[in-house]
């Protein structure tokens, strides 16, 4: 089972993840917990290229970067799991994509569906948690850390990210729930577990 996690940084992505990720390996589950880009060699050259501010990559080139990454990833570790019955929780997937080059950069979507389904074939992760929080709300989780380069888009940049996941959510209710990330940790966990029928005799 796939089961990927989005929403913008500072919304608690990995850490629900992991959460998600201890309670499966104690209900007996093999686990693979994974982020993009990255989670190979390759993917996370890929990562460091993406992330450093040192690096003026154009929006085509960043796009082609990402997809690239996610492609290796699918066939040399989430694909072969999957065939194997096992999880795969993944810190963002294509959805990411969609959000911050699409809705964000503004590259047409119709471009944007093109090369995620190049990178992932007919993969599409089985749920899709979409952690909803401000951008306000964000920011002051991050405190006065240091910001990769796409963490320095700007305000304006990622208001229409945090559009973009909403529109995926309103497009594919089946498949992306919303959970309010805004409160404690413990209280997004069992949002989250609510989702997920193994937790039922736990929450």
């Amino acid at each position: 089972m796939l089961i990927t996690f989005e929403g913008i940084d500072g919304c608690g992505k990995s850490t629900q993840l992991n959460i998600i990720g201890d309670l499966l390996e104690n209900h007996g589950y093999t686990v693979h917990r994974l982020r993009e880009p990255g989670g190979t060699t390759l993917s996370e050259s890929i990562r460091e290229i993406l992330l450093s501010s040192k690096n003026n990559i154009n929006d085509i080139a960043e796009l082609l970067l990402f997809e690239a990454a996610r492609s290796n990833l699918t066939e040399n570790l989430i694909k072969p799991a999957l065939a194997n019955g096992e999880f795969v929780l993944c810190d963002r997937f294509y959805d990411s994509t969609t959000a911050y080059q699409g809705f964000g950069r503004q590259i047409d979507i119709d471009v944007i569906a093109a090369c995620n389904q190049i990178a992932v074939g007919n993969l599409k992760p089985d749920l899709t948690f979409y952690l909803k929080i401000s951008l306000d709300s964000a920011k002051k989780r991050a405190g006065n850390r240091e910001q990769d380069r796409i963490e320095k888009a700007g305000d304006d940049f990622f208001s229409r990210v945090i559009n973009g996941f909403d529109t995926i959510a309103q497009n594919e209710p089946d498949r992306v729930i919303i959970i309010d990330s805004e409160g404690s940790i413990e209280e997004t966990k069992y949002k989250i577990m609510r989702e997920i029928p193994i937790f039922n005799d736990i929450i």
